[in-house]
C-alpha cells in the first residue's frame, strides 16, 4: 500500500456524490455508468487526493444492496411483523422523538438520488451460501481500472461479515457461527478477486461495532467484545493468504445523521480492530462524538507496519472544516503513532450523506490541510 515519508497522503472512505446522475433503472445506465466513473477518478485527481477509488460509483453507491445479486442460497421474504433489530436501539429509544422526526422528513441520510437504500429486503440462507457476482465484480473492475494510471494506488471497497450477516437470516446452517463463516467464505471470492486485479482492498464493517446498543449493551461489554471477537476471527478466515498490505479496514458506528449518543467508545474497540489482518485501518475522527478519542492512541501501541487512516473531515456536519483544523487534527495522531504512519481520511462515505457541493467542499480542505501538516510535518 502506497505509503510516504515526505508528506502525509490524502484519501477517503469510498462512496461519493454523483457528478453525472445514474439511474440504474434506466435504459442508458450501462452507457453512462463508465463515463460517471471517469469523471468522478479526474475530480479525486484534481483535488490533490492520493489514494482514489470509482466513488462506488459501479456499485450504486450503497455499501450492503449491490451484494443482493451476488450471493446463491438466499431467498427473499416479506418483511416479519415488528421493527427490524436495526431500527431499534438506546439512542432511537432514548431520543424517539427526534428519530420521529428524521425518519419523516427523510432526513437520517441526503435524500437526493437514493444511493442509500432506506428499506432493505428480508434475505433468508435456503441453502448452501454461494458466490455467484463474479460477472458483475469483473465488470466493476474493467470500468474502474480502464481510468486507473499505471503505478497508482487505487482502492475497491467490499463489505466484511458482520456487516451483511444482520440483514440476513438463517435456515439452513446448523449454528450462527457457521452461518457467518459461510458468508466469510462467498465474500473470500470478491476479496482475492480485487487484490488479484491489482487494487487495495478495502473491507467496510459499521455493524460490528454499532449493534453496541442493540444487543451489546444487555449482553454487558465482554460478551459482546466476545461475539465482536467471533466476527473478526471470521473476516480474517476470509482475507486468508492476502497480503496484509493489500488491505485496508474501515470501521464506523453506521453514520447516520443522529445523536450516536450510545456509540460503543474507540478504547473498547480499537483491539478488536487490530486484530484484523490490515496494513491500514481507517475510523472516525472528525465527528463530534468521536473526535477525542485520537487519545486513545497515547496508551495503544500502533504495531510496526500498520497505517491510521483516521477521519479528519466529516459528513455528520454540513460545515466545511477549516483547512488549519484538519492540519491540527492530522498533527495529533502523527505526534502520537508518527507522521509516516498517518494517512488523512474522511469519517464515512459522502454518497447518501452530504449534498453533492459540501462534500467536495469537504474533500478539498481535506487536501489542503493535508498539505500545511506536511508543510510542518516534513521540515
Amino acid at each position: 500500500m502506497k505509503r510516504s515519508d515526505r508528506k502525509i497522503l490524502t484519501t477517503h472512505v469510498g462512496s461519493l456524490p454523483q457528478l453525472i446522475p445514474l439511474d440504474k433503472d434506466a435504459s442508458d445506465y450501462a452507457a453512462k455508468l463508465p463515463a460517471s466513473v471517469a469523471v468522478v477518478v479526474e475530480r479525486q485527481r484534481g483535488l490533490g487526493l492520493d489514494l482514489i477509488n470509482e466513488g462506488e460509483y459501479t456499485k450504486g453507491g450503497d455499501w450492503l444492496s449491490y451484494l443482493e445479486d451476488r450471493f446463491g442460497g438466499f431467498e427473499p421474504r416479506p418483511p416479519k411483523e415488528g421493527v427490524h433489530l436495526l431500527a431499534r436501539g438506546k439512542d432511537r429509544e432514548e431520543f424517539a422523538e427526534f428519530y420521529r422526526y428524521a425518519v419523516e422528513s427523510n432526513t437520517l441520510f441526503y435524500a437526493p438520488g437514493g444511493l442509500i437504500n432506506k428499506m432493505r429486503p428480508s434475505w433468508v440462507a435456503t441453502a448452501p451460501i454461494t458466490y455467484q457476482g463474479k460477472a458483475a465484480l469483473d465488470r466493476e473492475i474493467e470500468i474502474f481500472g480502464g481510468h486507473v494510471r499505471p503505478g497508482e494506488d487505487a482502492f475497491i471497497t467490499s463489505t466484511a461479515p458482520a456487516s451483511l450477516e444482520p440483514y440476513r437470516e438463517n435456515e439452513f446452517y446448523k449454528t450462527p457461527e457457521e452461518f457467518l463463516y459461510a458468508i466469510a467464505e462467498a465474500m473470500r471470492v470478491e476479496y482475492r478477486a480485487i487484490v488479484d486485479a491489482g487494487f487495495v482492498l478495502q473491507v467496510d464493517d459499521a455493524w460490528l461495532p454499532a449493534l453496541w446498543d442493540r444487543i451489546g449493551m444487555q449482553m454487558g461489554l465482554a460478551a459482546f467484545k466476545q461475539r465482536c471477537e467471533i466476527r473478526v476471527e471470521a473476516l480474517n478466515h476470509a482475507l486468508a493468504g492476502i497480503p496484509e498490505d493489500r488491505i485496508r479496514y474501515h470501521l464506523c458506528w453506521g453514520s447516520w445523521h443522529g445523536p450516536h449518543a450510545y456509540d460503543l467508545e474507540m478504547k473498547y474497540v480499537v483491539d478488536l480492530m487490530l486484530k484484523v489482518k490490515a496494513q491500514a485501518y481507517s475510523f472516525e475522527a472528525a465527528n463530534a462524538r468521536h473526535e477525542h478519542e485520537y487519545a486513545v492512541w497515547e496508551s495503544v501501541k500502533l504495531p510496526p507496519g500498520k497505517i491510521v487512516i483516521p477521519g479528519v473531515i466529516t459528513h455528520s456536519t454540513d460545515t466545511i472544516e477549516h483547512p488549519e483544523l484538519v492540519a491540527q487534527r492530522i498533527a495529533r495522531f502523527a505526534a502520537l503513532v508518527g507522521k509516516e504512519n498517518v494517512i488523512a481520511g474522511a469519517d464515512c462515505g459522502f454518497g447518501g450523506r452530504s449534498h453533492p457541493q459540501i462534500a467536495w467542499a469537504k474533500l478539498k480542505a481535506l487536501t489542503e490541510g493535508a498539505a500545511l501538516a506536511s508543510k510542518n510535518l516534513f521540515r
